[in-house]
């Protein structure tokens, strides 16, 4: 699974323009299987958790209000970064995006970045 997951980053950063960081990490367990940044000082593992606690506060809000709904993706704007949380569709684990927002296309991510996620489901 690692070959795969290496692949995926080095697919990441070649096809996405502005990619700052990517993780992949699992909901239930909070583990991280895969992460790479291009920026020193930048900890994808630790957004990752911090995260990981912005999924379980949507999950626990949906259940709260007794939705019938899942999390497709969560998008964070921040000053010059857009932060996407991607919720696999068996809901299991997350792709934990960051792009400078100077240099991306969000459609474009967002489509090479579902494309991504059903080769991971497939996978993990």
């Amino acid at each position: 699974m690692s070959d795969f997951l290496k692949q995926f980053g080095e697919e990441i950063k070649k096809n996405i323009p502005g990619y700052i960081a990517v993780a992949v990490t699992e909901i239930k367990s909070g583990i991280s299987y895969y992460s790479d940044s291009a920026i020193a000082g930048f900890d994808p593992e630790l957004a990752s958790a911090f995260n990981l606690e912005v999924v379980k506060a949507k999950l626990n809000a949906i259940s709260a209000l007794d939705l019938d709904q899942k999390i497709d993706d969560i998008l964070i704007t921040l000053t010059n970064q857009i932060h996407i949380i991607d919720i696999s569709e068996n809901s299991e684990y997350f792709i934990y995006l960051a792009v400078d927002s100077t240099k991306a296309n969000l459609g474009l991510t967002k489509a090479l970045l579902n494309k991504y996620k059903k080769e991971i489901a497939s996978k993990l």
